[in-house]
């Protein structure tokens, strides 16, 4: 099965994303590199004023492949993932992402890289990581953007997940709605739609303009501090392997 599936609709003013391996949707390497290829090959359609992201299925992403995360296959896919938050942050339309059940770790990373989150009641976000001695590099770099930094401190570190109404509360989620595809459809079409796809592009480009800089220089640096500080670390591996074991991890704080 293809992971995701992507279409124009909207007489090619909109596309659509849809994560297509439920009802997980990891993010994967395969995963990742759809996402990525789908936002180059339709980056430069000069019609086109939004991106709708969503997944099939109860469930946007449960996050990133554990096995990736393994000290063979870490530095290849935080590469390739961040790329992805790049494409996302720089791409020339605004992005709007539908969430419906758990949205995960890299899941959740993917979304904080778009311009909103439309969620569904029985939303739930949160960035786990630390739970299995490892951070969640792009989301140290992209949830300070989205609400205040005592709260990213506070999903960072305790890798506790908040529901909808909550996110919605710290402006971290844009609306909360029973149909949230629906809800983010009739935003694109009332807002977007007749706009110009020539100033939507300066327009973006004019908002996150300080945004774009710091995601490229602060990804680099906290991928290194990844890799080579991280996971140089007796805890950072024996959580991985423990999670893959279905076991408690057994911290030497080291």
């Amino acid at each position: 099965m293809a992971p995701l599936n992507d279409w124009l609709e909207a007489d090619g003013a909109l596309l659509r994303l849809r994560l297509s391996r439920p009802k997980a949707n990891i993010v994967d390497a395969e995963m990742i590199a759809a996402l990525h290829g789908a936002l180059v090959a339709h980056g430069t359609h000069s019609a086109l004023r939004g991106v709708l992201l969503d997944a099939e299925g109860p469930h946007f992403s449960f996050g990133a492949s554990v096995e990736e995360h393994l000290p063979a296959k870490c530095a290849q896919m935080l590469a390739s993932l961040h790329a992805l938050i790049v494409a996302m942050v720089e791409f020339p339309a605004p992005i709007a992402v539908v969430v419906r059940g758990q949205c995960l770790g890299g899941g959740l990373e993917a979304a904080l890289a778009g311009s909103w989150i439309f969620a569904a009641p029985d939303a739930q976000f949160g960035q786990p990581e630390m739970k299995l001695g490892v951070f969640a590099p792009a989301a140290s770099v992209l949830l300070p953007y989205r609400v205040n930094l005592p709260l990213a401190e506070d999903l960072l570190y305790s890798g506790r997940s908040i529901g909808a109404a909550e996110a919605k509360a710290c402006g971290l989620v844009h609306a909360v709605a029973d149909d949230p595809e629906m809800a983010a459809l009739a935003w694109f079409h009332e807002h977007l739609q007749g706009k110009s796809a020539a100033a939507l592009a300066c327009a973006t480009a004019a908002a996150r303009g300080a945004m774009r800089r710091d995601v490229r220089h602060r990804l680099n640096d906290v991928e290194r501090l990844y890799l080579d500080r991280l996971m140089a670390t007796h805890d950072a591996n024996e959580g991985l392997v423990a999670f893959l074991a279905k076991r408690k991890p057994k911290w030497e704080h080291r």
